[in-house]
């Protein structure tokens, strides 16, 4: 049997085919069916709930509609149907399409799994965007992790990415960024000062305070301000973006929100929304009636001293996104953005934009656990855990790894002596050391070549890594269509785990020669899935470990 079509879920869109024509035949038109891979074999190669679907709407038993979908399919390549528990279609199938993937995959090679789900829309993902004022942190670490890694899945499945950093290179945070610079260089001219209370205590600090003695020696004082504030946002957007390179971060566009400025003046977007009639004076103050929007509460957005609320560079912001013609817009935000994400959407609505384009992903806290123990940090006493610093303890591809292993909306625990040994404990060394099995056999056998068929494979060790791989496209679609980036690496793990059970009980390389070379296909087919895998998390396995 050659499926005309392969290595993109083609099975289950049969099966989805075969089950919507039986469901037509009973006059049902119109129902999502819905076909999943069940993890225990003992339950089919596919299953169905449809028949549970139907039983509210049709008021008959599950079991006698299942029956009923059953009773006329008959096709060659499905060798049994089930109905299991209270409804379930189980669908027991050949193991063809499964051995004629394996020179779909290794033809598709850096392209397998990739789809066009996507149709080349414009979405724009910003994350991280840290304030200039200090240096990467783990909580950077884990917001990079995620926004890269969908950037890259939602590119891998036809959408028009564009990654976005947004620097705060403006307002009240600089300022005292400028401050903490001023009372170290001060300090080093030999000019006693106090700190300042709210200033940033980092090392850093006294780095761009050397910086600006190098240029200037002892020739500012405390009214140039400015130029503090410059050499402050400089060196440390240059920090920021090297340290996030080096963790396999390149971005796109880089917007400043003094040129926000320029091109949504603030005050005219206190207008727009007052035009609107979301706007309203108190005690002084300009309100913004956010709470007969998605808010549970109205917000003041130009306080009683003339000040703008850091609200409205927000809103000129998010007004410019949608106006480069982004027809989704996600931002990966932290926690204590909660309820920061009502009161930007009513702000959307409110200037007249769809807010349905405005898509916030919010991240949970990391804790670091070094020898069983949690570590204890504050930012703001400069006892942190830079990005930089974790990188050069575990490496790369473990900070990628472990930050893509969960749910966004978990809190993590990152575990530094597990990222660092080297044993099947750790998952990423324990997937990185399948991929690397596998290039020490195949670059023994540079010149391999495809085969016609594959009908010396018959190990069940061997069905269940190249079901893996089969799955490897719609584990893809549904990752992006999720925006859940923990699902590829769930996803390579258990595809490692597979290849290892299949490598330790099955022989590779024999005495018969054209069951090696189908048997060398095999491990190029699941090299070439883990390769693409880990690259949609940012992980880049080495051929030796």
């Amino acid at each position: 049997m050659n499926f005309e079509k392969k290595g993109d879920g083609f099975m289950k869109e049969k099966l989805i085919k075969i089950i919507n024509h039986q469901l037509g035949q009973m006059g049902i038109d119109n129902i999502s069916v819905s076909i999943e891979i069940p993890k225990n074999k003992d339950n089919g190669d596919f299953s169905s709930n449809i028949a549970m679907q139907l039983a509210k709407i049709l008021q008959k038993p599950p079991i006698e509609i299942a029956n009923d979908i059953i009773k006329n399919i008959s096709e060659p390549w499905i060798t049994k149907i089930e109905i299991a528990g209270p409804g379930f279609i189980n669908f027991y199938v050949k193991n063809d399409y499964l051995l004629d993937n394996i020179n779909y995959v290794i033809d598709q090679d850096k392209n397998y799994g990739s789809c066009e789900i996507g149709h080349n829309e414009k979405v724009n993902i910003e994350f991280v965007s840290a304030n200039p004022t200090g240096i990467m942190h783990i909580g950077n670490a884990r917001g990079g992790a995620y926004g890269d890694s969908l950037a890259r899945i939602m590119t891998f499945c036809g959408y028009d990415v564009t990654k976005e950093y947004y620097l705060n290179d403006a307002g009240n945070q600089i300022n005292k960024l400028g401050r903490s610079v001023l009372s170290r260089y001060l300090t080093k001219i030999g000019i006693e000062n106090e700190f300042p209370e709210d200033g940033y205590p980092g090392k850093e600090i006294y780095d761009i305070a050397d910086l600006v003695y190098k240029d200037y020696q002892d020739k500012l004082s405390k009214d140039d301000l400015e130029v503090f504030k410059k050499y402050g946002v400089e060196y440390l957007t240059n920090k920021i973006m090297e340290d996030l390179e080096n963790y396999r971060i390149k971005y796109d566009v880089v917007t400043s929100e003094k040129e926000i400025y320029k091109k949504h003046p603030l005050d005219k977007v206190i207008s727009l929304m007052k035009d609107n009639g979301y706007i309203y004076e108190k005690d002084g103050a300009t309100w913004f009636k956010s709470s007969i929007l998605y808010d549970d509460k109205d917000h003041v957005l130009v306080k009683a001293d003339g000040f703008y609320t850091y609200l409205v560079p927000d809103i000129a912001y998010h007004m410019d996104k949608i106006d480069r013609g982004f027809k989704m817009a996600i931002d990966v935000l932290g926690t204590d953005h909660h309820g920061y994400v009502a009161r930007l959407k009513s702000a959307l609505k409110a200037v007249g934009y769809d807010d349905n384009i405005l898509n916030v992903k919010l991240l949970q806290l990391v804790r670091i656990v070094r020898n069983g123990q949690v570590e204890s940090m504050h930012k703001r006493s400069g006892n942190i855990v830079s990005l930089n610093d974790l990188i050069n303890e575990v490496g790369v591809n473990a900070a990628r790894y472990y930050f893509s292993k969960y749910s966004l909306d978990t809190q993590m625990d990152f575990d530094i002596e597990l990222a660092k040994s080297k044993s099947n404990d750790n998952p990423v060394y324990y997937v990185c050391y399948a991929y690397a099995r596998i290039c020490s056999i195949l670059n023994k056998y540079p010149k391999i070549e495809k085969c016609e068929n594959y009908n010396l494979i018959n190990e069940e060790d061997a069905y269940n890594v190249l079901a893996a791989v089969y799955n490897f496209p719609d584990i893809v679609k549904s990752a992006c269509q999720k925006q859940m980036p923990h699902v590829i690496t769930n996803y390579v793990y258990e595809l490692a785990s597979l290849f290892h059970t299949y490598y330790e009980n099955c022989r590779v390389i024999s005495d018969d020669d054209e069951k090696t070379s189908q048997n060398l296909n095999l491990l190029k087919c699941v090299q070439i899935t883990l390769r693409n895998a880990l690259d949609l998390i940012g992980v880049i396995p080495e051929e030796r470990m």
